[in-house]
């Protein structure tokens, strides 16, 4: 019997006992890729997925098949089918836990005994294919992380169903109800339950902490009186569009309402930024009421990494197509930090399509144009620490951007803008970024926006001063000009400034 244990690290088991696997990680993937999509795959396709590489990709494609059949493959089963155009996976014999999880759950959970429903809960050792990330392999990635994020779905659906079920005895469910909470910590309704559990059973201390933690990261007026509220939590789409030179771009939608689109800037990641706790209050907030239109800006995230125009002009264009391609006439426009000279470019281009702009930390000049000699050296400094560290392990190159942008972030802030700037870009891309952001100027293109607009800045923003966001303010005619109190680049929940930016925001956008 063989057994393939994909939700957590890959596993293959024969009889039970542990297969010694391939030490490639692509190989690894491969044959998870094989054993999931249970259909024949063509070589050309698994190449461009797995190995893009000017060499010879079939060539390690090969090697790779030749590793699996000895893993996979026993007293002459033949598992991997492969000939001259194709390769597949014969699940014949073999249990796949995912498609196991999913088979034995079934449409309706509430069919499930209670002993098989934890038992199913059980097969859930962490993510899917947990440690198997590519970020620069951008299909593969695409897939990984949809298939991620059904998996999470389908552990959700089980730990709600025994929760449900074992309400009455609190001590049986609060391990599925901490692990619920632990595969997604912005819901509300897990939130909530959890705090119920651990007051039912008498552990009142916990019970004030988890409440005071839900209170943090929602807000008091997110957090439910019951769980029945779960089925309003936010679901993003990710999808992606071809800009005209070839570059792709990944975006996402969630939400309803009249669209409000997030210019891409320098660091984002579409798929790690809707569980940080650096962004995802500001995701959940907008979504409510708008249809929020995210991506990744070309060299970051989902979006190709491998790209020769980092221009303002060509950003502009990219922003255009997302807009293009969602069919959208006319929306409110939201630039943080290098979003900013983005949206007021594409504004002052397009007076008939921008119904509102809203400008955050955001600056019409790069720090090579608007700094002093002292202030070039400190930034070219850096672009050397990215060159050297930005993709170590060791998080202590990149914790020096980590304190320019959120110095008043809390230990997890910190952990998870460290592993957010690992992730979303090479070190070589990370440099070109910054020297490409360095000379912008959209100071003559200001003044030509016609669009509403609400000008936002921290007083102690040490990654854009204070002074930039003024100047933004008084370039455009008729904006709002809102100060912050506080030091960080990036608003964060537990802050003071926050309460007011979301408030002024919404009331901007015309939202009570």
């Amino acid at each position: 019997m063989l057994t393939l244990n994909l939700l957590g690290r890959l596993e293959v088991l024969r009889d039970g006992a542990a297969v010694e696997l391939p030490p490639s990680k692509k190989t690894r993937a491969l044959l998870a890729y094989l054993a999931v999509t249970g259909r024949p795959q063509r070589r050309e396709r698994l190449c461009e997925l797995l190995w893009n590489i000017p060499d010879d990709p079939r060539g390690a494609l090969r090697w790779s098949l030749s590793k699996l059949r000895a893993v996979v493959d026993d007293g002459g089963e033949g598992r991997i089918l492969a000939d001259r155009e194709t390769v597949a996976f014969d699940p014949a014999g073999v249990e796949i836990d995912l498609r196991a999880v999913a088979g034995r759950l079934g449409r309706d959970p509430g069919k499930v005994a209670t002993a098989d429903l934890a038992a199913l809960a059980g097969r859930f050792r962490g993510d899917f294919l947990e440690g198997t990330d590519f970020p620069e392999l951008h299909d593969f990635q695409a897939w990984l992380v949809a298939e991620r994020e059904e998996a999470r779905a389908l552990h959700a659906r089980i730990l709600d169903e025994l929760c449900r079920r074992l309400a009455g005895d609190p001590e049986a469910a609060l391990p599925h109800a901490r692990t619920r909470v632990e595969i997604d910590p912005y819901n509300a309704a897990a939130r909530a339950e959890l705090c119920r559990l651990l007051a039912a059973a008498g552990r009142h201390e916990e019970a004030a902490r988890q409440a005071e933690t839900a209170r943090l990261l929602l807000g008091e007026e997110a957090v439910p009186a019951a769980p029945a509220a779960a089925a309003a939590e936010p679901h993003q789409e990710i999808r992606f569009c071809t800009a005209a030179d070839g570059v792709r771009l990944a975006y996402a939608t969630v939400g309803g309402g009249p669209p409000l689109v997030k210019a891409g800037n320098w660091l984002n990641h579409l798929e790690f930024d809707w569980r940080s706790p650096v962004w995802r209050h500001i995701i959940r907030n907008l979504s409510r009421d708008f249809q929020l239109v995210r991506y990744d800006a070309r060299g970051n995230g989902l979006s190709d990494w491998d790209v020769d125009d980092l221009s303002l002009e060509v950003s502009v264009r990219d922003l255009e197509t997302v807009v293009d391609g969602l069919g959208l006439d006319r929306f409110a426009l939201l630039g943080i930090s290098q979003g900013s000279s983005v949206s007021i470019a594409y504004a002052a281009r397009h007076p008939d399509r921008v119904s509102h702009l809203i400008i955050q930390g955001g600056y019409v000049q790069g720090w090579a144009i608007r700094g002093n000699d002292a202030d070039h050296e400190i930034r070219k400094a850096m672009i050397t620490l990215i060159e050297k560290g930005w993709g170590a392990e060791n998080p202590a190159f990149r914790q020096a951007f980590t304190s320019l942008f959120i110095p008043g972030g809390s230990e997890q802030h910190m952990q998870w803008f460290n592993e957010l700037q690992r992730i979303t870009t090479s070190p070589a891309g990370a440099a070109r970024l910054q020297q490409a952001m360095a000379g912008i100027d959209v100071s003559d293109l200001a003044p030509l926006v016609r669009a509403p607009t609400l000008v936002l800045h921290a007083r102690g923003d040490a990654a854009v001063p204070f002074d930039q966001g003024r100047r933004v303010a008084s370039l455009i005619p008729g904006a709002r000009f809102v100060p912050l109190e506080g030091n960080n680049h990036l608003i964060l929940e537990h802050e003071p400034a926050w309460p007011i930016y979301i408030a002024e925001l919404r009331k901007f956008l015309g939202v009570a």
